[in-house]
């Protein structure tokens, strides 16, 4: 060997060490949890260089950059109630905006329905459609989409579409196929462009809020993307079973806040303080907007939910896709179940992702191990995500039941508080768990041991 090899291959050596001991650094200076770092450590050991990439590309959460998102502000000002529950209290204390009783709520857990409830509140938008969503796709339906928000655009209305670009990535790849939307005046934009610098740019935080709003006082929000997998004007026994919600009222103000700070961001324009054109008292409907995400400074949300878990005495009913959670949440969990709450979990029988089915399967195990009812929904994939506290509150909204939608992407939530919209959901579970089974297929003893193995990536997916 030349002894200029040998010092390229020194240079390359010290640097590659240099790398590594710069990611322990940086590692340990941010606080984490005991399990993260461990999990983090396991990782660079098995492929240090490798992982070492993997970790500045897509393990760091709440990070200063130059073009950093910034921190996300609700107009707190406006008719507050006195709480109506201790999780609307520990929220408060956060900076969450407070629940507001005057609210119309409608939900829709069938895909032609929320289909036409969409589409005609489009159709009727006069001033603005500001439509915002983590899958975007060109199919059949947006294709129908597409033609009324062409038709709408032309008529005067401004209309807005901001997507992630990951979720979208087919038309973010290939933007001929909405080129005619950029041609009828539509404004798209990309959240987190992929082509952008890798150090630039943040591929780990996805955004995965769902907000459509039209003429900022109608409100469609829950689960359900742009895309024929969601909805559409005819049933198809493929589509996914997934919830949307329309809502009137204060609460509609508060996604506004969420969508401008978000579309301000994205098109680095400054956020303009939208005058707030709800018509008061549209219902009588107890709700609370709750994002969570990289823009919001605690993880309110995540709080929240542990404590609804410890609060509850009488049931906690989860419906999730993916059922990944991380240490506190299982331990809120089995100590509820412990005191005698009736758990169920509702999972779909098989998940979209391949990983996220064998990563899940393990904490699963570990549920009926202990002796709570998992349900395995039998219809088609189960994309809905609620979780029901007693008969005082129900959570539902974007955020999936694992460390990516809790910690890492960009969320929101709504919290129910009223009997009438608690009972909705009742219901609606109770229609769930009469199409699922128990079935789980028996983990021989190597699968045992690749499934619990898989808990080290649980942190990172």
């Amino acid at each position: 060997m030349q002894w200029d090899q040998v010092v390229v291959y020194y240079l390359l050596y010290s640097l590659s060490g240099l790398g590594i001991l710069l990611t322990l650094i940086h590692l340990l200076y941010r606080r984490r949890s005991a399990i993260s770092i461990t999990a983090w450590l396991l990782l660079l050991i098995i492929a240090p260089y490798f992982f070492v990439i993997i970790y500045f590309l897509f393990g760091i959460r709440k990070r200063s950059f130059n073009k950093e998102k910034s921190p996300l502000s609700m107009h707190m000002q406006k008719r507050g109630t006195p709480s109506v529950h201790d999780i609307d209290t520990l929220l408060r204390s956060h900076g969450i905006p407070p629940s507001t009783g005057d609210n119309e709520f409608k939900l829709y857990i069938n895909g032609v329905e929320a289909y036409t409830a969409l589409f005609e509140a489009i159709q009727a938008a006069q001033h603005s459609i500001s439509l915002s969503t983590y899958v975007l796709k060109n199919d059949s339906v947006t294709a129908e989409l597409f033609d009324l928000l062409i038709k709408k655009s032309q008529a005067g209305v401004e209309v807005r579409i901001l997507t992630d670009a990951f979720g979208s990535i087919g038309i973010y790849l290939w933007k001929r196929s909405v080129k005619r939307l950029a041609e009828a005046g539509i404004h798209l934009s990309f959240f987190m462009p992929l082509l952008n610098l890798p150090f630039q740019n943040r591929l780990n935080l996805r955004y995965h809020r769902k907000i459509y709003l039209i003429d900022d006082k109608v409100l469609f929000s829950g689960g359900m993307n742009l895309a024929k997998e969601y909805m559409g004007p005819e049933y198809t026994q493929a589509r996914w079973m997934d919830l949307l919600y329309r809502c009137e009222g204060s609460v509609v103000d508060y996604y506004t806040d969420i969508f401008e700070s978000d579309w301000s961001y994205v098109e680095e324009e400054r956020v303009e303080k939208r005058v707030h054109k709800h018509s008061a008292d549209r219902g009588s409907c107890m709700l609370q907007v709750v994002p969570s995400g990289p823009d919001v400074s605690s993880d309110a949300l995540l709080e929240a939910m542990i404590y609804g878990m410890h609060k509850a005495s009488k049931r906690i009913w989860i419906v999730t896709p993916y059922f990944v959670p991380d240490e506190f949440i299982l331990e809120a969990l089995q100590i509820a179940y412990h005191r005698g709450v009736d758990i169920k979990l509702i999972t779909p029988k098989e998940s979209d992702h391949l990983m996220v089915n064998l990563v899940r399967s393990s904490y699963i195990r570990e549920l009926q191990e202990w002796g709570v009812d998992v349900a395995f929904y039998e219809g088609a994939i189960l994309h809905a995500k609620a979780i029901l506290f007693d008969d005082d509150a129900v959570m539902l909204g974007s955020v999936n039941l694992d460390n990516r939608s809790l910690l890492l992407n960009y969320e929101v939530m709504s919290i129910a508080y009223s009997k009438k919209e608690i009972h909705q959901m009742d219901v609606w579970m109770k229609e769930l768990l009469e199409h699922s089974s128990s079935d789980f297929k028996p983990a021989g003893k190597i699968r045992r041991i690749f499934e619990n193995l898989m808990r080290i990536f649980a942190l990172q997916l």
